[in-house]
């Protein structure tokens, strides 16, 4: 099983399919994935389950440290003449996680509006903690809260996404979002196949993909992404949804939602 692991708490910039050029702030620590999801396609593979210890690839940045590394970074890159189209919270697992995460995204505002102001701030989450006011507010103050719902049926969530909190229920984001406006909501969707035992399960589905319709009906996010695997993943019986599946998909939401992507 191969993985790939991000520097902390600044990697790149990078072009994401999704995102265009990207520069990459990592909240988790440079050595391990530290993730409140578990998910079987996820190319940082899976969690690890022995604590944290003091080692430098274990060392989870500080407010201070993430401020001070993406302005250097930033400073470079306005120096060179480079563009940037996104600064992009991702990594090594759960962003929202981090201890100091609004003060983080207040920090990286400020920044962004100094020295590439034209920039989008982006959040990749699984939205596990959606339903804590901080990360909420510090969300809605991004420009692009991307917020991933593979399913609406916990026990695909459970096979395909893996919370490591027992107490997690994808109802309980989507409540949120919707009795809570996040103006500028992206929901991103993973559709995949895997094998389980000697039969093959997928997320898409009619029963799932009307359901997931619904939920995009109800939330009307500002955007949609759609796509499938497009690296190696740490469980190995996966494979990609086809491609005239997801522009199926897509189509369904068109008229709901203004900005639809497919990504292959």
């Amino acid at each position: 099983m191969s993985t790939v692991l991000y520097d902390s708490p600044i990697f790149g910039p990078i072009h994401s399919r999704r995102m265009g050029t990207s520069l990459g702030v990592n909240l988790n620590p440079s050595g391990r994935k530290v993730c409140s999801f578990d998910c079987i396609y996820c190319e940082c593979g899976f969690n690890v389950k022995t604590p944290l210890t003091s080692s430098a690839e274990h060392h989870i940045p500080s407010r201070v440290e993430v401020a001070e590394a993406l302005e250097l970074t930033l400073k470079k890159m306005q120096a060179e003449g480079k563009t940037l189209d996104v600064i992009t919270f991702a990594g090594n697992g759960e962003p929202t996680l981090h201890v100091d995460f609004l003060n983080v995204i207040e920090d990286t505002i400020n920044l962004r509006n100094q020295y590439f102001p034209k920039a989008n701030i982006a959040v990749l989450t699984n939205g596990t903690r959606v339903h804590i006011p901080k990360v909420f507010e510090a969300l809605c103050k991004v420009d692009k809260p991307c917020v991933k719902i593979d399913s609406l049926d916990m026990d695909i969530v459970k096979a395909l996404d893996r919370p490591v909190d027992a107490d997690y229920s994808v109802q309980r984001v989507v409540d949120t979002l919707a009795g809570h406006k996040m103006e500028h909501l992206v929901v991103q969707t993973m559709f995949c196949q895997w094998k389980a035992g000697e039969e093959w399960k997928n997320n898409y589905s009619s029963e799932n993909v009307d359901k997931w319709v619904d939920t995009i009906r109800n939330l009307r996010p500002s955007a949609v992404q759609v796509y499938t695997i497009s690296r190696e993943t740490p469980y190995q019986d996966m494979q990609k949804a086809p491609a005239e599946v997801l522009n199926a998909i897509a189509d369904r939401v068109r008229d709901i939602v203004g900005d639809v992507t497919v990504s292959m």
